[in-house]
């Protein structure tokens, strides 16, 4: 198994998980996100929570890698999306693992986009062979609590990520 889809499993279950456990925060950030009702929202975290665990599961098996990545490129370019048409507002876009109502900014929209882009990265070229399990674990580990920094980086207001 190779770090990067590893890596990417690792944030998409963390989400799912997230998401179940947090459900009624996650299902008022996600209508508020998409600009639907609170039904409609918790629709909708359901959904999102289950193409998440579905993805994961996918990236780590590896006939199934680049299905998992094409879900996973479709998710967070959607949540890329979303968070662009709400750019500058303050609100808990679900980001992180505390409640943090702030204003979204280009960080957020860039972080997902650079998911995205990791995952169709997948798609397209083929995964490298002969990297040790061991290695491969402690390599999507680390990346994963490089991620966990960048996501409290932006926790903190920045007045140049604020809509214009």
């Amino acid at each position: 198994m190779a770090p990067l889809p590893l890596f990417l499993a690792l944030v998409l279950a963390v989400s799912a998980a997230h998401k179940a456990q947090s459900g009624a925060r996650f299902a008022t950030a996600t209508a508020r996100l998409a600009g639907v009702s609170p039904s409609a929202g918790q629709l909708l975290l359901v959904v999102a929570a289950a193409a998440e665990a579905i993805a994961a599961l996918c990236l780590v098996i590896p006939a199934a890698t680049v299905a998992g990545a094409l879900i996973a490129a479709l998710l967070w370019s959607a949540y890329a999306l979303a968070l662009w048409r709400r750019r500058g507002e303050t609100l808990d876009c679900g980001c992180d693992f505390t409640a943090r109502p702030r204003p979204v900014g280009a960080g957020h929209i860039l972080r997902a986009l650079l998911l995205a882009g990791l995952a169709a990265v997948l798609i397209v070229l083929p995964a490298p062979e002969g990297v040790p399990p061991a290695e491969a674990l402690l390599s999507a580990l680390a990346f994963l609590a490089l991620y966990f920094g960048a996501s409290e980086l932006l926790s903190i207001p920045h007045p140049a990520w604020r809509k214009s």
